[in-house]
């Protein structure tokens, strides 16, 4: 479809001008061909943390749009976190997720971490269920039937989702975390409401691409560099607790390791 000529000179407008192209031949709504485009353009660089989108009414008059087509397509990108709404500027800007560079010196959980970097932590829980698996009985060392809670988490810093976490929790070890929601702390939940404290952990750390899901979770528009973290973690008593495979941003992590001689 034909656009229109910006008018005063906007860079971001201009970009977006000569970069997106909506089609009528495809039964995809023009408010998601629009997300679509702008999120490749957010995740390609062209498009960076600060830059303010145009508004409603200037986007929507040069694509020869109705408003409502342009809000839905910038609600769709707040809704991913690609991009948030500015107080200050009275606009849409494209979002980063916090940088953040934690030091690998001691066992902590995500929420220790966050706020140690002067970030707020929450937690959205995308399943949580009691089940039996024999993979992860194995890992255990347990039989075929012990049951273990599993979550699947999204962690967020300052609302930014930050990563995607798969976890498993021996029951017959933490019998308290049968009835626990899964927000918040694991770590803290187990020592207050089981008893446990952790001690030490094995982790292992390697660069993967992001899956769908996680894609999905970052606001990805196609796979990006993710850090995958395994980790299991131990009781004071040696004992195997928690088993985590979280998939974490590459754009917003920059481990730190202290080395001596």
């Amino acid at each position: 479809m034909p656009l229109q000529a910006p008018g005063p000179a906007d860079p971001v407008l201009e970009l977006l001008l000569s970069r997106l192209r909506l089609h009528d031949t495809v039964t995809t709504p023009y408010y998601i061909q629009l997300q679509r485009q702008i999120q490749a353009l957010i995740d390609g660089g062209e498009l960076r943390p600060g830059h303010g989108l145009p508004s409603e009414r200037v986007l929507a008059q040069a694509l020869n749009l109705s408003r409502t087509t342009i809000k839905r397509c910038y609600d769709a990108l707040r809704d991913t976190q690609a991009v948030a709404s500015s107080q200050g500027r009275g606009g849409t800007v494209v979002k980063a997720a916090p940088r953040v560079s934690p030091a690998m010196q001691r066992l902590k959980g995500f929420t220790e971490e966050m706020r140690e970097l002067g970030l707020v932590p929450s937690t959205r829980v995308l399943a949580r269920a009691v089940v039996q698996d024999r993979m992860v009985a194995s890992i255990f060392g347990r039989p075929s039937n012990a049951e273990f809670l599993k979550l699947v988490r999204v962690r967020l810093a300052d609302d930014a989702p930050m990563s995607r976490e798969v976890a498993w929790y021996d029951l017959a070890v933490a019998p308290g975390l049968a009835e626990w929601d899964g927000k918040g702390s694991a770590y803290a939940h187990l020592r207050e409401h089981c008893g446990i404290e952790l001690a030490w952990a094995d982790q292992s750390v390697e660069a993967v691409f992001s899956s769908p899901e996680e894609g999905e979770v970052f606001g990805f528009a196609q796979p990006g560099p993710c850090l995958l973290l395994k980790r299991r973690s131990h009781s004071a008593q040696d004992v195997l607790v928690e088993y985590v495979e979280g998939t974490f941003r590459g754009d917003a992590y920059v481990y730190r390791l202290k080395l001596r001689s």
